[in-house]
């Protein structure tokens, strides 16, 4: 039984972070961070433990001062729905081909199932989190990406005026990535291309993609190839030449051109690690894989 006593390597480890972490906190207080949340094989034993810690990070960058965005998809639970309606789901270049039906269907889960989970998750610490849809205010105006695609939209503008009231009141937004035309059409769009454009305009000092795998490699099928970090001018050149391929070039293109218009610096973490988002900005250990702005 513990006597609930706590011996001094373990005091001395815990205050050893808190040291660590203290520069951190200065250097980005008050800075917008703007977090990708993805379902795929997050950190925890089942979604919900996943998303509780999701929560915890983003509760704790808040409370020591930093000003966290996140926005999210629900690809994996859309395409659940889908199935269970006997609809059969097409990808084309990580793209989800989306009939009328289907946008229906996106609306459906991101706005009456997603978004209220994370919203719930984080609001048990507290009254901090507010759903919104790119479609409210006009946040993301959006235009068909490819006629093959159906209502799968591009973003071509972003009104960030409601995000910016809801920091200004301390509060944390939770964008879901519906976007809207001027006729009020609704169109799904890919949520790392959504929170690229967000964090552009939003000035944001840090994108940060959580993800199911543990960054980008040089070399897909070799683990000890794993990048570090690297820049918009060799992120092209592996997309070019057909190392980054399918799902990850949406993520990829968008911390590209995030970096290249005044985002600082963009993450792509493994988001199966417990607290990655922490690890990330707290301490001095380099998770996945960081890009910066090339030439």
């Amino acid at each position: 039984m513990s006597s609930g006593i706590v011996s001094r390597e373990e005091a001395a480890q815990k205050a050893a972070v808190l040291v660590e972490a203290l520069p951190y906190i200065r250097r980005f207080a008050g800075q917008i961070v703007v977090v990708k949340y993805g379902g795929n094989a997050l950190a925890g034993a089942s979604e919900t433990e996943a998303l509780a810690h999701f929560a915890q990070d983003i509760v704790m960058m808040h409370a020591v001062g930093l000003r966290p965005v996140v926005v999210h998809g629900g690809g994996p639970q859309i395409s659940d729905l889908m199935a269970r309606l006997g609809k059969q789901t097409e990808f084309r270049n990580g793209l989800r081909v989306t009939d009328a039906e289907t946008v229906e269907i996106a609306r459906m889960v991101l706005l009456g199932q997603v978004n209220p989970e994370i919203v719930s998750s984080i609001n048990v610490h507290g009254p901090l989190a507010v759903g919104v849809s790119g479609a409210d205010a006009r946040l993301i105006v959006a235009a068909p990406k490819d006629p093959e695609l159906g209502f799968v939209g591009e973003v071509t503008s972003v009104n960030p005026e409601i995000v910016h009231r809801l920091l200004a009141q301390d509060l944390i937004p939770v964008i879901a990535t519906i976007g809207s035309d001027a006729q009020g059409q609704a169109y799904n769009i890919n949520a790392d291309t959504v929170a690229g454009a967000i964090a552009e305009a939003l000035g944001a000092e840090k994108l940060v993609y959580l993800t199911d795998i543990e960054g980008l490699r040089r070399v897909v099928s070799d683990p000890a190839s794993l990048i570090r970090q690297t820049d918009a001018d060799e992120l092209d050149a592996l997309m070019a030449d057909g190392t980054i391929a399918g799902g990850m070039i949406p993520k990829v293109e968008s911390c590209v051109r995030a970096v290249r218009n005044g985002v600082r610096r963009a993450h792509i973490l493994d988001g199966r690690i417990p607290h990655v988002l922490l690890l990330e900005v707290f301490t001095d250990a380099g998770i996945g894989t960081m890009v910066i702005g090339g030439k």
